[in-house]
């Protein structure tokens, strides 16, 4: 080698270790320029500033917990007590929990010295909070709320207009309108979830009612379970399989009208180009406009429903199993099929005995996995349609209200898709491996 190309060789080292040295600092740049054009093009600053920690905490603590509301109606100077403030959750009257005492003045003892005390008087109102002292407030129809405060610096706790209050604590929260007056009390846990407050077994030990259940109560105890008017078991139930039953019509339907068609785009099956790539494109053009484009132009069509949604995941499907099912004929062992022609088969025994039998594993895996995950889809597809889980879902979102609900249903739907994975490997092991996949 001589001394001029060795002088090159070490001058294209030189280029490429130059190069790369560039790359190593171009490429971080380039990075840190779309990641600050990001930041600023979707918003981020401004959804800092919209995010609160109380809000945060609120939503999350509404999830697992429940509110119990006191509430006076300032027009008739009615005192109600309801779980979440529902009619369905209602104590009757008379009655209430054992830290609220109805009367002529209605006292509510939220715990740690916070008392809130409805007066009978020009619709009054006093908050005596511990370390702060007591508040009044009188409703006028004129004048708005009228408020006196134990100290000229109102706390950052309060928040106060001319005709509204809105004290939020540690122990509750008292709010104040001209028209109503109302406690809300914060507990752990799901009320009313078993039994509603009319039902002669709410309030009972589960080892009391599992004693009245053995001694010959169990239809009823299961009845009153099923039809609670809070947490509409059987609704919920119905809907579980309403969402079931959409993701596997809308599976089997779109993997039975693509098999047929399959054959059409398949390159060993199908000799004319024309026919073949018509197909493919039908394909291409199906599985290319999503499953939620499909639901919405399908319910402008046909109206709301869970057939519709169904119908939606089918027509998605047909276009990827026709996809998947045609490459899968493509790689077919021709040896079989002619075994089976030289039988003196007929076009349609050959498809049947000596091709079917070779993708039947490709096939019902296929199947299987967009069962599971189309059960997923079928859930935000029923918020759409209107039907199944994902309605009450998308319900119980939209009212800001009961959030308990909300954790319900995700609860219920993350064991609904566990439950179809799980039978979905279990019929892949059974089907595909003759039951020795999971030994």
């Amino acid at each position: 080698m001589t001394m001029l190309d060795t002088a090159d060789l070490k001058g294209s080292a030189d280029r490429i270790m130059s190069r790369k040295r560039m790359m190593s600092f171009v490429l971080p740049a380039l990075v840190l320029a779309y990641l600050t054009y990001v930041f600023f093009a979707f918003g981020v600053p401004e959804l800092l500033q919209k995010a609160s920690g109380d809000n945060a905490r609120a939503l999350v603590a509404d999830t697992y917990s429940h509110k119990v509301h006191v509430t006076r109606d300032n027009r008739s100077g009615d005192v109600s007590v309801a779980i979440e403030g529902e009619n369905k959750g209602s104590y009757p009257d008379g009655e209430s929990p054992d830290w609220v005492t109805l009367g002529d003045r209605t006292v509510i003892d939220l715990g740690d010295g916070h008392v809130v005390t409805y007066l009978p008087d020009n619709n009054g109102v006093t908050y005596d909070v511990p370390g702060y002292g007591l508040m009044t407030f009188e409703v006028s129809r004129s004048q708005g709320v009228i408020q006196n405060y134990p100290s000229d610096e109102i706390p950052e706790w309060i928040n106060a207009s001319k005709n509204r209050v809105a004290i939020t604590t540690d122990a509750g929260r008292l709010s104040i309108t001209r028209n109503r007056t109302e406690v809300f009390r914060y507990f752990v846990g799901w009320e009313l979830f078993f039994f509603t407050l009319d039902s002669p077994y709410h309030g009972m030990g589960v080892g009391e009612v599992l004693a009245r259940a053995f001694g010959g109560e169990a239809q009823a105890i299961a009845q009153d379970f099923w039809t609670n008017k809070m947490w509409r078991h059987g609704d919920v139930a119905w809907a579980i399989f309403e969402t079931i039953l959409m993701a596997f019509l809308g599976t089997m339907g779109g993997a039975i009208v693509a098999l047929p068609l399959a054959f059409l785009a398949a390159r060993n099956f199908a000799p004319l180009v024309a026919v073949r790539m018509a197909t493919r494109r039908l394909f291409d053009f199906i599985r290319g406009v999503d499953a939620l484009i499909w639901t919405i132009i399908l319910s402008r069509a046909f109206g709301l429903g869970p057939l519709t949604g169904a119908l939606a995941i089918l027509i998605t499907d047909t276009g990827t199993f026709g996809k998947l099912f045609s490459e899968a004929l493509e790689n077919v062992d021709k040896k079989q099929i002619e075994g089976v022609q030289s039988t003196g088969a007929k076009p349609l025994q050959r498809y049947r005995f000596g091709v079917i039998p070779q993708i039947t594993p490709v096939l019902i895996s296929q199947v299987l996995y967009f069962l599971e995950s189309n059960t997923r889809s079928a859930t935000v597809i029923g918020a759409i349609t209107g039907g199944g889980i994902g309605l009450l879902l998308t319900q119980a979102i939209i009212t800001q209200k009961d959030w308990e609900e909300v954790s319900y249903y995700i609860v219920l739907i993350i064991i609904m898709v566990v439950f179809m994975d799980w039978v979905s490997g279990l019929l892949r092991r059974k089907l595909i491996l003759g039951g020795e996949g999971g030994r």
